[in-house]
């Protein structure tokens, strides 16, 4: 399995903290947000990522260097096009990628090693589309029209009254599904709106032939950096994971008494 991470933008709504660093390599408790994905992901069997940098992509090369473990690869594409078009034209210059199974996860998503383990185990269309359901939803939410399992629709701007579930920006694409993501992308790119659309609008009108389905992660932790709070909440979830780690290790301590 492979993964396709989308970071070559640079978090404009998190400036001044992104002034001269992508959002990539924004720190949390100690590693990147990079970091965090490649290691979660290498805790799931993933082997062979490829990153996708624009913003101080020689920043990121640099730190890639260090990320890389024996019997594991990782590699940038890079995205001229990243000020002036959506991730749409990232997927665009890494198609050369997508020649097999793999997970697309947007560059600013933090999850725990059992979100990409219950998505990878449990997707099974040519589409999986990894989704929660939130009690209530904002503007800048992804969010996603469900029949049954099945995606019918996916967007921001969908009407609330059809919406049934929000997008986390981890997807899995098997079997026919990364030949129909690339031939779908060919096809959105071509069209006036290419450039200014998200990759989720490929996924969108891939929907419409009944090959994307959802997988939920309800109550495993994930986070989505898009402004500064959400960089407060992601690290207090982190802090969460480092205070139950320090717990285990000390439950396992016999006691001197």
């Amino acid at each position: 399995m492979k993964a396709l991470i989308l970071s070559a933008g640079q978090g404009s709504r998190l400036l001044p903290l992104t002034a001269d660093r992508p959002k990539c390599l924004l720190s949390l408790s100690g590693k990147s947000v990079l970091e965090w994905q490649v290691r979660h992901l290498e805790a799931c069997g993933v082997r062979e990522i490829v990153v996708v940098v624009g913003f101080r992509a020689d920043a990121v090369e640099s730190a890639i260097q260090s990320l890389a473990r024996p019997g594991m690869t990782i590699r940038t594409v890079f995205n001229p096009f990243y000020k002036v078009a959506e991730n749409v034209a990232s997927c665009w210059m890494a198609r050369h990628e997508l020649d097999g199974d793999f997970v697309l996860l947007n560059g600013d998503v933090v999850f725990e090693p059992a979100v990409a383990r219950t998505a990878l185990e449990k997707s099974v269309a040519p589409v999986s589309v990894t989704v929660n359901h939130p009690d209530e939803y904002d503007a800048d939410d992804m969010k996603v029209e469900l029949h049954g399992k099945r995606v019918v629709a996916i967007g921001k701007d969908l009407p609330i009254e059809r919406v049934g579930a929000e997008s986390i920006g981890m997807m899995i694409f098997r079997n026919e599904g990364p030949a129909a993501f690339v031939a779908e992308l060919e096809r959105l790119m071509r069209t006036p709106e290419g450039l200014k659309s998200w990759f989720t609008q490929v996924i969108h009108r891939m929907a419409r032939r009944g090959i994307v389905e959802s997988v939920s992660i309800d109550g495993l932790d994930w986070g989505e950096i898009d402004f500064p709070h959400d960089l407060e909440v992601v690290r207090a979830m982190i802090e969460r994971w480092n205070g139950a780690g320090r717990a285990q290790i000390a439950a396992s301590i016999p006691s001197s008494s």
